[in-house]
């Protein structure tokens, strides 16, 4: 039997349909992703923690969705690990770039503001 070769493009953007909450095996419709595989990624993702239902059924919202889509994209097509995917959800989005060191009279003008914000929040909370 002979395979046709898969093209790696860009998935296109995938229609959700609105609803509340979705099942497993909608979500693996919407997606294409089966749901074994979306119970394994539950066990290896903590921020992928489907609702469960009185009887134990799983149930996804339309922001789990795109966190699963976002987790296939990033495995399937970018080819991350799944430790990779794990820093790149728990990388936040702002990073803090330092800033050079301040010269010695900007750094006694900002030991001055501290301290005077430091007095002014002692007396609020005497005041409290």
């Amino acid at each position: 039997m002979i395979r046709a070769k898969q093209k790696k493009t860009n998935s296109p953007k995938v229609k959700i349909p609105e609803k509340l909450f979705y099942k497993i095996g909608e979500v693996g419709r919407i997606t294409g992703v089966e749901p074994y595989v979306l119970r394994y990624w539950e066990s290896e993702f903590p921020f992928l923690r489907p609702r469960k239902s009185r009887s134990g059924q799983r149930l996804y919202v339309k922001k789990d969705i795109e966190v699963i889509l976002e987790i296939k994209r990033l495995l399937y097509e970018e080819r991350y690990t799944i430790e990779g995917v794990k820093k790149c959800f728990a990388e936040p989005s702002l990073k803090v770039v330092p800033k050079e060191q301040p010269e010695a009279s900007e750094a006694d003008t900002l030991k001055e503001k501290l301290e005077h914000i430091k007095s002014r929040l002692r007396e609020i909370i005497n005041q409290l």
